[in-house]
């Protein structure tokens, strides 16, 4: 996590040192007004709205010790949605409140603003609904899970639902002793949530929460443009029902690389890529699609199919050829989701 703190006195610059502990970001910026020369801080010229984009743009969380009216006055160009916003908490310079501000839930503010009031021995301020109701949220939850959330509008939809009565869920990747407050098991309706790696739309509007547990492991030829990985896989997908949002990784042979056009691929999907060597290939235990040829030129019968079931777990989908591109997909498995 990237974190952004902003003190206007020498006690709330005290309040910043604190709060960083506590926030144990892998990267902080303290900042403050530049007639302070406080050691360890950037120094900033009034007025702070001028000077704030960089920050909101780089952090992901945001916290002001100072003023709620402050603190709005200086994020309020830069706010743009609930997706992409950081979370912003405001704390008083008494260290009596910490007030959850701005992305609550996706950006993790209410979480945040509950760990730093605990340890402050400050009071948790959350107007979140959900929240105040003691309810399932959605949002919150999905992005805890690390789930893609497939529609923001209907989300939204789903909160407000949750409030007047509970919500059919379902899906593969449930499994609780215990449903939330707000849910109901069933797989019929009008509104509703589905968890899973399906393109599967139960209900006549179906907010669709995708876990990451999918492995992709691929093989191609070299110099193949990501054009043709990505339409390779979107053909995978297609055939086997799956979504590409639940891809948590991709895995190949150590070979590829530096395959422009797979490194290309991984960095659009916004998901890491591994590399493995032959003889690492070779060890994995099971059943695998062998070709000669593949063998010939790796040193082992199968890449994609080996790659992904060491990487990623059961196989789901075996090798499949579609223009110079070999995909294969393995699943995650036994992970209680919700």
């Amino acid at each position: 996590m990237k974190l952004a703190v902003f003190a206007f006195t020498r006690r709330g610059c005290g309040l910043a040192q604190e709060a960083k502990e506590i926030l144990d970001a892998e990267e902080v910026r303290l900042v403050t007004m530049e007639k302070f020369g406080v050691p360890g801080f950037e120094a900033y010229r009034p007025p702070l709205s001028q000077c704030m984009e960089p920050y909101f743009r780089w952090a992901d969380a945001i916290l002001f010790i100072g003023s709620t009216g402050m603190a709005v006055r200086a994020i309020a160009p830069w706010v743009r949605d609930k997706k992409t916003d950081p979370a912003v908490l405001v704390m008083d310079e008494g260290g009596t409140f910490v007030i959850s501000l701005l992305s609550g839930h996706i950006g993790g503010a209410n979480a945040m603003t509950r760990r730093l009031a605990e340890k402050m021995g400050a009071r948790p301020v959350i107007t979140t609904a959900t929240d105040v109701e003691g309810k399932f949220s959605a949002d919150t939850w999905a992005t805890e899970q690390g789930c893609h959330i497939s529609d923001m509008e209907l989300c939204k939809e789903i909160s407000a639902a949750i409030l007047e009565h509970p919500v059919p869920i379902c899906g593969e990747c449930l499994g609780f002793p215990q449903l939330p407050p707000g849910l109901m098991e069933k797989e019929e309706g009008k509104l509703g949530i589905y968890v899973g790696i399906h393109n599967r739309k139960p209900f006549e509007k179906t907010l669709i929460l995708t876990p990451r547990v999918l492995t992709l492991g691929l093989g191609c030829r070299r110099g193949t443009p990501k054009e043709a990985i990505e339409e390779a896989v979107r053909a995978v997908f297609r055939e086997h029902d799956l979504r590409t949002e639940a891809i948590a990784q991709v895995a190949s042979i150590d070979l590829k690389a530096n395959e422009q056009g797979l490194l290309d691929y991984c960095k659009e999907l916004g998901v890491p890529v591994e590399f493995f060597t032959a003889e690492e290939l070779k060890a994995v235990p099971g059943d695998f699609s062998p070709s000669a040829f593949v063998q010939s030129v790796t040193g082992v019968d199968n890449v994609c199919e080996r790659a992904a079931a060491l990487a990623g777990g059961t196989l789901i989908v075996h090798k499949t050829a579609h223009n110079g591109v070999t995909v294969a997909v393995a699943e995650k498995r036994g992970e209680t989701i919700l």
